[in-house]
Formats: C-alpha cells, sequence, structure tokens
C-alpha cells in the first residue's frame, strides 16, 4: 500500500473516513459473491466528492474504477489495483410532476416504487431489475419490452476532463446495452425521467405481475449478476445455451442455472475463476454447434490471482 500513501492522505482530506476502505474484498459489494480485494473503496456522498476523488487519481496516476449496485460486474480474483469508487450513497429521488430525477446510485427498483407511489407509469418494468439508475443507463438497461431510452429524458454525466454535462436523449445515443456513457467512459450522476400519469391500480398490478414473473422464471435464490450474455442479433442466448445441453452444467462452484440457462449462477462457493471458465466453456460450446458468438452483458474487471 505504499504507493498509495500519498492519495489516502488527500482522499481522507477530501471525504470521510468512514467512507474509505482498506483491502476491500469486492465479494461483499458484488451481486455475484466473488472477487478479491480492492487497494481502496470509497464511497462519495455527493458529485463534488465524485469529481475531487477522479481528479485526485488522476494526478496521482492511480487508476480508478466506478461502480453502482455491483449487480453487473464480475470482479477478478485477484482483486483491483487502484481505487473504487462506488456510487451507492448518491440515492436521492426527488419527484417532480410526471418526471423523476433520481441519482446514479439510487437502485431501479427504488426509483420504480418512487414513480408507482406517484401513480406515474413507464417505469414498471425496472421494478425488479437489481442495478442502480447510473449503471442501467450507462448499459441502456432494459426488460419485459422495456428500456432505459423508453423513459429516459436527460442526464448529468461527468466527462473525462471533469466537466459536468447536462445530456438530452438524444445525445446519450441510448443503443442495445449501450451509451455515450460507456463509449467515451463518462460517469453518470445523475438521470430524469419523463413518464406519464397513470392509475396507481393499474401500475401496481403491472409491477406485481413481473416481479412474479421474475421469480418464477429467474435464479433469484442464488448470487448471479442477472442475464449473463448480450442477445445476438436473431437468437436468444438462454435458448442457444440450452439448446446446446448446457443447462445445469457447472466449472466449480459456478453452474448454468437449471432454471433460466441465461444466468451463470453462484451456486456453491463459485470464485470469480470459475465464472469465468464457465463463460468460455458456454461460448465455445455455442460456437462449435450453432457459429453464434455469444458476447458477455457482465463487466469483467480486476486481475487474475497469482498462485
Amino acid at each position: 500500500m505504499r504507493r498509495f500513501d500519498n492519495i489516502m492522505v488527500k482522499l481522507q482530506e477530501t471525504i470521510k473516513n468512514e467512507n474509505i476502505k482498506i483491502q476491500a474484498e469486492m465479494k461483499n459489494y458484488t451481486s455475484f459473491k466473488v472477487g478479491g480485494p480492492a487497494d481502496i473503496l470509497v464511497t462519495p456522498t455527493s458529485n463534488e466528492e465524485v469529481a475531487n476523488i477522479i481528479k485526485l487519481c488522476k494526478n496521482e496516476g492511480i487508476p480508478f474504477y466506478i461502480i453502482g449496485n455491483g449487480s453487473n460486474i464480475v470482479v477478478k480474483d485477484g482483486g483491483i489495483r487502484g481505487v473504487v469508487i462506488k456510487l451507492s450513497k448518491l440515492d436521492k429521488i426527488t419527484v417532480s410532476s410526471t418526471r423523476i430525477t433520481a441519482e446514479s446510485g439510487a437502485t431501479l427498483g427504488k426509483t420504480s416504487f418512487a414513480a408507482r407511489k406517484a401513480s406515474l407509469t413507464g417505469l414498471e418494468f425496472a421494478c425488479g431489475i437489481p442495478g442502480s439508475v447510473g449503471g442501467a443507463l450507462t448499459m441502456n438497461a432494459g426488460a419485459y419490452d422495456g428500456e432505459m431510452s423508453f423513459v429516459v429524458e436527460s442526464a448529468i454525466v461527468l466527462d473525462n476532463d471533469g466537466n459536468l454535462l447536462k445530456l438530452n436523449k438524444e445525445q446519450l445515443q441510448l443503443e442495445y446495452r449501450n451509451s455515450i456513457v460507456l463509449k467515451k467512459n463518462y460517469v453518470a450522476l445523475e438521470v430524469t425521467f419523463a413518464l406519464k400519469q397513470g392509475e396507481y391500480d393499474k401500475i401496481n398490478n403491472r409491477m406485481e405481475e413481473l416481479t412474479k414473473r421474475r421469480h418464477d422464471k429467474q435464479p433469484l435464490e442464488y448470487p448471479s449478476a442477472g442475464s449473463t450474455f448480450k442477445r445476438p442479433e436473431g437468437y436468444y442466448a438462454g435458448k442457444l445455451i440450452q439448446d446446446s445441453e448446457l443447462k445445469g452444467v457447472r466449472v466449480g462452484g459456478a453452474q448454468v442455472s437449471m432454471k433460466h440457462s441465461g444466468f451463470i449462477i453462484n451456486e456453491n462457493h463459485a470464485t470469480a475463476q470459475d465464472v469465468l471458465d464457465l463463460i468460455k466453456l458456454v461460448q465455445k460450446t455455442v460456437k462449435e454447434k450453432y457459429n453464434v458468438e455469444l458476447c458477455p452483458e457482465v463487466r469483467i474487471i480486476g486481475e487474475d490471482k497469482i498462485l
């Protein structure tokens, strides 16, 4: 940690000590429950703190990584060298007329509940997505015939020069599991949704229906990162995997879910390497059988464990 002594002193001048953790085991901060330690993990409480931390890292030549709810990442067993900036404490949600503004660390679930409470329709699809608003914007997350691009009006992002930019929907370039935020490595800080006035009971019934469908069809009882692979054009990843007779196949403690083949789960104390080896096995098998490339939807970060 000697390399980080200087930045530690400066971090302590920027944010409270309670929001700085050394050698933080990333398995405790991700939904997959795998991953080695991060050298430093910080949880800023304002946009200004985020900007200052990133500026510090750049000035000191220290790598940094932005994460939200940790629901769409696999951290390798060797952990992460540098600073992990976890935005989960930026979670304020504000309702004004038919618009909702949510900070990047707010979960999609809580944001959809705020919409329901205000009888605003449009975010029902998001009620069971475990990710943060910032991560969902970055990946243009979606489910059950809905996606972020349908309801996002604008966002505030931090660009690579430390400038705050307000981008409208067109400027955000929201595509299938992609956006300008991802393309340019911006940091999403706040999202405004344009919704419509609806009826509370109809909104609630739709959310209950989607929650039941999710529980019936997805392996929510196990740690995972949701759908492991992007949908290949003209196919469904889960069906390709099932038709390749991979349902239930495991590597170590990682398994292709018996309930939904599109999910790789941490079935029994898996390591990150177990998960990554199983991803490769699935990709190789589907490629050989159907000549289709499966691309991971999950983000893979960190270093391999040195044996």
